[in-house]
């Protein structure tokens, strides 16, 4: 019995390693790097950003493309969340500067787009 016992605790306790590591992947980014967005937000007045980074995707990992600040007046597109999580991102045209990308919506001084870019 004790034989059995020895050979059976290694196993679960690779197993009960493993399942805290399966859950713990982040959730995938819903705008990967280089991607783009139309302009479903038909409307433009001033929305600004206090320095924050626009991005080619909607992850902190995808490449800075400019920078939102909050003299520059930004044109939203559309919003999109990140995986199961309450984390959103806008794409934006930059006015000021012509700079298209994404920006996390707790950045933007309103929160960002209220139009969903359907991903």
């Amino acid at each position: 019995m004790k034989r059995r016992l020895a050979a059976v605790v290694p196993a679960l306790a690779a197993v009960a390693m493993a399942v805290p590591l399966a859950l713990s992947t982040p959730a995938s980014a819903a705008a990967s790097c280089g991607r783009t967005a139309s302009d479903m937000d038909s409307s433009s007045w001033d929305r600004t950003a206090n320095g924050a980074n626009q991005r080619s995707g909607s992850s902190t990992g995808c490449a800075i493309l400019g920078i939102a600040y909050n003299t520059h007046n930004l044109d939203y597109h559309c919003y999109t969340r990140i995986g199961n999580t309450s984390e959103t991102w806008t794409y934006l045209r930059n006015d000021t500067t012509g700079t298209t990308g994404w920006v996390r919506d707790d950045l933007l001084n309103d929160g960002g787009s209220l139009h969903y870019c359907g991903f």
